[in-house]
């Protein structure tokens, strides 16, 4: 059941009844800042901050990526994964490689030593995990996500 659009005032910034508390993106942009925070103290425990963790978690799990399908799921700007890409390489975490089918994209893997950072930086941010949703069901959570790609998928690429 979708609330109709006369009562979804309160929840709307322009709207004179409007209070911040009301507004889903005040909870998402806090719970966001809150996350954000809590993982770059832990991801410095492993010489990480939260791009290259993106980055490692979208290799991890899909293998060989271009910059621009990570650019995608990173939902960064091409630039930004570009360097951040780079530096990782750098320090030996990802390898890169041009396309076999097209030389304009380049492919990126991660590295033996990109595998075992993905193993560190999971050891300690996975508390993180758990007390973030504590109290919350599977369903909870399985529910939480549907929404949240339902906003998602309502609101404009750029």
């Amino acid at each position: 059941m979708t609330i109709p659009k006369k009562r979804r005032s309160r929840y709307n910034p322009t709207s004179e009844d409007f209070h911040k508390e009301d507004f889903p993106f005040y909870w998402l942009a806090r719970v966001y800042g809150r996350y954000s925070m809590a993982m770059e103290k832990r991801l410095k425990k492993v010489d990480l901050d939260i791009p290259r963790w993106r980055i490692l978690n979208i290799l991890h799990e899909n293998g060989e990526s271009s910059i621009s399908e990570i650019s995608v799921h990173a939902i960064a700007k091409l630039s930004t994964v570009t360097k951040t890409v780079y530096r990782m390489k750098e320090d030996g975490l990802v390898e890169t490689s041009q396309s076999s089918l097209d030389g304009r994209v380049t492919q990126v893997a991660i590295t033996d030593k990109g595998q075992q950072v993905f193993h560190d930086m999971h050891e300690v941010t996975d508390e993180l995990f758990h007390q973030s949703f504590e109290g919350l069901t599977e369903a909870q959570i399985r529910k939480l996500n549907q929404v949240l790609a339902k906003i998602f998928d309502n609101l404009p690429e750029s």
